[in-house]
């Protein structure tokens, strides 16, 4: 099982940043694919940033350039560097790990914090 807790999500006008902390604890081997989703008011969740143990990245085309994911492979920690934000980015943003035991990859999820951004 693993748990994860988030932190620095909060209120900040257009222009500003924001660094999302998502700390993992439990009993895993180790965390494969780390990752933040986010979901605004009546639409689906999306992935924003993904980043592999190795370091390998991917963004939502949106965030490109505004955001950097990076994570801490000692302290089972994930970040999330929010810059140039825009009203556009309020949500509630979900951290996501995964494991893999053989053949099955589980997923796991925090409890979400909230990103509002003011115009």
């Amino acid at each position: 099982q693993v748990q994860l807790v988030e932190s620095g999500g909060g209120l900040v006008q257009a222009g500003g940043s924001l660094r999302l902390s998502c700390a993992a604890s439990g009993s895993f081997s180790r965390l494969n694919v780390m990752g933040w989703y986010r979901q605004a008011p009546g639409k689906q969740r999306e992935l924003v940033a993904s980043i592999t143990r190795g370091g390998s990245a991917h963004y939502l085309d949106s965030v490109k350039a505004r955001f950097t994911i990076s994570r801490d492979n000692a302290k089972n920690t994930v970040y999330l560097q929010m810059n140039s934000l825009k009203p556009e980015d309020t949500a509630v943003y979900y951290c996501n790990a995964k494991t893999q035991d053989r053949a099955i990859t589980y997923d796991y999820w925090g409890q979400g914090t909230q990103v509002t951004v003011s115009s």
